[in-house]
């Protein structure tokens, strides 16, 4: 079985169109589409269904699809294994981190990593969390670094808990000092608020925070960044509820204050359960470790 011809076909299915598939795998649509035709012809059955906008698998199409992932993933965990017996330092690895805090996470540790690995070829992919997870089962992406409770995580995604996080109630600083700290969120109930996204993870726990203080919040402004809430809150625009990374160094404009049930989130890196988990990426994981322990003292 030619590997090479595996992922052209991987490739077409995922960009649903052989003429983007080409230009994705630099080679001209029409060498691709002959080695789409010889596989078809080998196998006795059309592999896509063609159309000029959507070219979708076929059910014999689903079946070489689901093994030319397996086969591949076998081959990369079988290669990882080597280079880590062997003491090589080659290969790839794709992180994935959400925006936001993310970033900062991954530019610090990557030149930490680089001088570790110098020959691994890191591809960092800024997601949300749930697209990570999709990735991580698919088999498109390596190591994630996702925050979130337990009852979000994947059956078949192994979590490691790097650092665990408060989330804080925040409000601007000339809110008066007898309101702090508030004993129960309630005394906030005609307060606006900015909230992150019903999409996101931590709104599942903000709306049970708001649900066992005994009330709706008046919510402001829906945002995919808890950044935003925090320089909203910081521009005196309303109240939130933020995770305690992002309230370091707004000590003069925001007055936070821990929730009566103190409230927290897993930060986690995250992999496939059954794919081979590489020193590299061990080796990663431990800088991102290093750099939440620093950050959330």
């Amino acid at each position: 079985m030619d590997l090479r011809q595996l992922q052209y076909i991987l490739t077409i299915a995922q960009e649903n169109n052989i003429t983007r598939a080409a230009e994705k795998l630099f080679i001209t649509q029409s060498a691709l589409n002959q080695q789409l035709l010889k596989l078809e012809k080998e196998l006795g059955t059309p592999l896509f269904h063609r159309s000029r906008t959507n070219w979708h698998p076929t059910p014999a199409g689903e079946i070489y699809l689901q093994a030319a992932e397996q086969i591949l993933q076998i081959k990369k965990d079988t290669y990882n294994k080597i280079y880590d017996i062997a003491g090589l330092q080659k290969g790839r690895l794709s992180v994935g981190f959400t925006p936001g805090r993310g970033i900062a996470m991954f530019s610090h540790v990557y030149p930490l990593f680089h001088r570790m690995h110098s020959n691994i070829l890191v591809t960092p992919r800024e997601l949300s969390v749930h697209s990570q997870q999709e990735l991580l089962l698919s088999g498109d992406l390596d190591l994630g670094f996702v925050t979130l409770m337990p009852s979000q995580q994947k059956t078949s995604l192994r979590y490691i808990r790097l650092a665990r996080e408060r989330i804080l109630a925040a409000v601007p600083a000339r809110y008066p000092t007898d309101l702090m700290p508030v004993p129960d969120l309630f005394a906030l109930r005609e307060e606006p608020f900015v909230l992150t996204y019903q999409e996101s993870t931590l709104r599942e726990i903000t709306d049970d925070i708001f649900r066992k203080a005994g009330f709706a919040p008046h919510v402001l402004f829906e945002t995919s960044s808890n950044a935003t809430i925090a320089t909203m809150v910081s521009s005196e625009l309303c109240c939130g509820l933020i995770p305690e990374y992002y309230l370091k160094g707004c000590e003069e404009r925001i007055r936070s204050f821990p929730l009566p049930e103190n409230p927290t989130w897993d930060i986690m890196a995250c992999c496939h359960k059954k794919r081979y988990l590489s020193k590299a990426a061990r080796d990663f994981i431990s800088l991102a470790e290093k750099f939440w322990a620093e950050n959330l003292q």
